[in-house]
């Protein structure tokens, strides 16, 4: 039977997750802009900035899902994105699709991955538009 990951595990796998990301995008971006990047006021503090905040992430959140089916957040709660229709690996294009889709989820102060909480299915805006859930993975007993 499978088993749909809820809405606060999706959360402890985000904040994981947003951990990790800062603690590999902030040290380029302090050798960069120094100790002023961290009180800078501006959106955006240069070309260094989107590609170190914006594209590698992105990049990575993207590899992660086609190559592992998770996130490392995800790996640690024991959740893994799936194909919604065949429970099989998700397409590269349900990834990235599934990524900016985050977007939509987002906008309406984050009604998007509140859905989780209400959905039978557990799944976020993203994971429908995507056509994708996120399940449990069951750990197979170490021998």
């Amino acid at each position: 039977m499978t088993k749909y990951v809820g809405f606060w595990a999706r959360v402890l796998a985000t904040l994981i997750d947003s951990v990790l990301i800062m603690a590999i995008t902030l040290p380029p971006l302090l050798a960069i802009y120094g100790l002023a990047y961290l009180e800078n006021n501006e959106a955006v503090s240069g070309l260094a900035d989107i590609l170190i905040s914006n594209i590698l992430p992105m990049i990575l959140v993207i590899l992660f899902w086609t190559k592992k089916q998770a996130t490392p957040g995800k790996m640690a709660v024991s959740a893994r994105i799936v194909d919604a229709e065949t429970g099989s690996k998700p397409s590269k294009k349900q990834c990235v699709g599934r990524y900016f889709a985050y977007i939509l989820s987002a906008i309406p102060l984050g009604l998007g991955f509140l859905w989780v909480a209400f959905d039978p299915k557990k799944q976020a805006w993203h994971d429908k538009l995507a056509g994708t859930v996120v399940v449990k993975v069951s750990r197979s007993p170490k021998a």
